[in-house]
């Protein structure tokens, strides 16, 4: 207790620079342990003042960073791939692929009621805010909260191009944070105009279109610089939700959100209320849409993506397509898989036309690619039947065969396995040119097995066949899968005269990825009397058209597959017949709806003027009849023939 009766106070004591306690007479007695400071505190400052500087680096370099990731001119340059629009080699435009972004537009260069439109509907405080609404947010958040759900949202046009530009459309608390820091950063590097030109310039308005020039143009036929009062109104109201807002597809839907814009401008008094009356009716003029798609649209896009580089507004792009050809494609592919490929079972096809040097001219992926974008032209790998025997033959001829040497149809089992013949009885000898065009499955094996399979596979490959090849027994009868481009591509070398040939879409500046190599004259005049055979008196008759055909048919096993790929003039056709499910057809052969199909597309294409007509051989000069008399007449038969064709 001290003398005034209260509890004794504990005396004050301080600390000097050495921590020795002091206490308040002996701190008296030593001035410099209270005037220097204390040593905790100047402990604390140190902290403080690097704390400050690392927090100030970081921040330089994030800057830097952004400066560097984040460039302020992003939104306005073009979209990383072109619009385009695809056009037949005839002329005609026949799809479009890819968004379509034009040219910046400069706000500055704009009617006032154009960004007073965006501004009213979209962020009415954007000229008094730096890129964060905070009383934006507090309205929204209030009206959401009464609503009981989202009804209003609080990003800022800044917020919105910070978004669009830069980030991608995830919804996370991770991505928000980082939209708000990126626009505060674009309200310091950029002024509002600047921010205002960015945003129209990139955001989206639907039906596939990027920016307001496109827009303009898209839905009204003019430049942003024209528009109308009504029409800048319409393309404002569409940013909230441009697919269910698009004016081509949902005018009754636009109209509607057109006026909520007009009301918003008569509030923040861009317009009065007589122009708001007056700018309701407005007239959308959208040119002729075209599909986005198509068979042969979809497999030439990455040809197209690759030889192109991003630029504004829409492409042009010619293409090896004619449309003349692919209309009648389409329509011969459609009437024999409604009749006789109903009657037997058969519910899809593909087909493809090129050219001999691989301009491909009509593609069918399918019945109906609106019910199926799958190609089956391209994508589905089947197995070719019989029609592999090209291959086969071809490493006879490349191991000393002729047309006319001999083989056993005999029976033969390899590796415990025995091929038949598809209705046809074996036995005795025949020409190879016979065995092919009969497609006798005993004598390819034989021939195979004689030759060696390896010896087919490079042959195959040769010819341009990439896909894997079995090596069993059974490769001569065509079991290895592969597509119809890629088997009809192998036959197009045989009509070109030099393989591989590598099928393409793009018109203009075509390169081919492998320099080709020329056929020997010889297996190749011996392959075409083989071809020949086929459809003169062989499995592929059907596909005679009235001048030289060439071509094989194939057919899998149980009837799972029926493939005729042939060619004749300037034109290589493959056509495959058949279920997706891999389900049996009924009876179905190369020879049937293949090359009824075949023969009607080309047919129709010959009527036309469309392909080429060839006019048959004159048949050879008779030998003499002296030839006879010397009784000499096989021997000096075949050396006639040799001499002037058979």
């Amino acid at each position: 207790m001290d003398d005034a009766g209260g509890p004794q106070r504990k005396p004050h004591y301080d600390y000097g620079y050495d921590g020795v306690e002091f206490s308040p007479a002996e701190a008296g007695a030593q001035p410099d342990a209270v005037l220097k400071p204390p040593r905790r505190r100047l402990f604390t400052l140190r902290r403080v003042l690097i704390g400050l500087a690392v927090a100030v680096g970081l921040f330089a370099l994030l800057v830097g960073w952004l400066s560097w990731r984040l460039p302020v001119s992003r939104a306005l340059d073009p979209l990383p791939s072109p619009a385009l629009v695809l056009v037949s080699a005839d002329g005609h435009p026949f799809a479009r692929r890819g968004a379509l972004k034009d040219r910046p537009v400069v706000v500055e260069e704009l009617p006032a009621h154009v960004p007073a439109a965006f501004v009213a509907i979209e962020d009415r405080r954007f000229y008094r805010h730096f890129g964060i609404d905070l009383v934006g947010i507090g309205r929204a958040m209030a009206t959401n909260l009464r609503e009981r759900g989202i009804r209003q949202g609080g990003s800022t046009l800044t917020q919105q191009l910070a978004k669009t530009a830069f980030l991608s459309p995830e919804r996370t608390v991770r991505r928000k944070l980082q939209e708000v820091f990126i626009a505060i950063w674009l309200e310091a590097r950029l002024t509002k105009q600047e921010i205002l030109s960015r945003y129209l310039s990139s955001v989206y308005f639907g039906d596939g279109v990027f920016g307001l020039r496109a827009a303009s143009l898209h839905y009204f036929a003019k430049p942003p610089e024209k528009l109308s009062v009504g029409e800048a109104a319409m393309l404002a109201g569409l940013v909230k939700a441009p697919s269910k807002l698009n004016p081509a597809d949902h005018p009754q839907a636009a109209l509607k959100r057109q006026r909520v814009v007009l009301a918003a401008m008569v509030e923040t008094k861009a317009i009065t209320d007589a122009q708001a009356q007056r700018a309701r009716r407005v007239r959308i003029r959208t040119a002729e849409p075209l599909p986005v798609g198509g068979y042969f649209a979809d497999w030439a896009a990455p040809q197209l993506k690759q030889a192109l580089d991003p630029q504004y507004g829409r492409m042009q792009v010619r293409t090896t397509l004619d449309s003349r050809l692919q209309r009648r494609a389409e329509r011969a592919v459609r009437y024999w898989l409604d009749g006789q490929g109903r009657r037997q079972g058969a519910t899809q096809a593909g087909l493809v036309a090129m050219r001999p040097d691989g301009a491909v001219v009509a593609m069918v992926g399918g019945r109906d690619y609106d019910q199926s974008q799958f190609n089956r032209a391209v994508q589905a790998k089947r197995q070719p039947g019989s029609a592999f025997k090209l291959f086969v033959y071809l490493a006879a001829l490349r191991d000393g065969a002729r047309p006319d040497s001999l083989v056993s149809e005999a029976p033969i089992t390899v590796g415990g396995w025995t091929p038949r013949n598809f209705e046809r009885t074996s036995g005795g000898l025949m020409t190879l040119e016979d065995a092919f065009a009969q497609s006798s499955n005993i004598a390819a094996v034989r021939v195979a097995e004689t030759v060696g399979r390896d010896k087919v596979i490079e042959a195959a490959q040769e010819l341009g066949v990439a896909s894997p090849l079995v090596r069993d027994a059974t490769l001569p009868l065509g079991t290895s899968e592969m597509t119809l481009i890629e088997l009809t591509s192998a036959y197009a070398g045989v009509a070109a005269g030099h393989a591989p040939v590598q099928p393409y879409a793009l018109l203009d500046g075509h390169q081919p990825l492998q320099a080709p190599r020329a056929l020997p004259s010889e297996q190749r005049m011996a392959l075409l009397e083989l071809l020949s055979a086929a459809v003169r008196n062989g499995t592929a008759h059907a596909a005679y058209v009235g001048q030289p055909v060439f071509g094989k048919t194939g057919t899998t096993q149980d009837h799972r597959d029926a493939v005729f790929v042939g060619f004749t003039g300037d034109i290589i056709v493959g056509v495959w017949v058949g279920n997706d499910d891999h389900s049996p057809m009924q009876g179905v052969t190369g020879g049937g709806l293949p090359a009824q199909i075949w023969r009607t597309f080309v047919a129709s294409g010959l009527d036309a003027g469309l392909v080429e007509r060839v006019r048959p051989p004159p048949p050879p000069p008779a030998p003499p009849p002296e030839l006879e008399e010397r009784g000499l007449p096989g021997f000096l038969r075949r050396a006639w023939e040799g001499l002037f064709g058979a």
